[in-house]
């Protein structure tokens, strides 16, 4: 499930941006991944358990890399509170929240996040997140 406003500064690009969360919250993969230049260059923010494989270039390594592992080791993850901002012609930021149990712990987290999404030609070509690590270890440790 995503919340998402947008600011009264938003680009094309944000629209863009919010079909992606929405296609996210729906499970729809395939529509997030069309939106992704073939060598889209993704971080996970540093000290991020997915953080490991940066940076994933390419649709497929997103997939595996970090779509893959989040539904498997999360029972539940969700974004809520998303605001959507346009930055200049090619560039989104989104703050947010991260909700989910994470499923070998049992452990919830409400966790603050920012994503910054770069746009060429209509498809995002690099993407970086900034988030509340801390709390995601704590989640995943036992």
């Amino acid at each position: 499930m995503t919340n998402c406003s947008q600011s009264p500064s938003g680009n094309a690009h944000v629209e863009i941006v919010q079909g992606i969360y929405d296609a996210f919250a729906a499970g729809d993969g395939g529509a997030v991944l069309a939106t992704f230049s073939p060598d889209i260059i993704w971080n996970e923010a540093e000290s991020n358990s997915l953080a490991n494989g940066n940076p994933y270039v390419g649709p497929q390594a997103v997939a595996e890399g970090v779509f893959g592992r989040l539904g498997l080791e999360w029972e539940t993850f969700t974004l809520t509170d998303q605001t959507l901002y346009g930055v200049g012609e090619d560039m989104v930021m989104a703050t947010g929240r991260y909700q989910g149990t994470h499923a070998a712990t049992g452990k919830t987290i409400d966790a603050q996040h920012v994503h910054i999404w770069w746009f060429e030609d209509g498809m995002v070509t690099r993407f970086q997140q900034y988030v509340d690590t801390k709390q995601l270890a704590d989640a995943e440790m036992e």
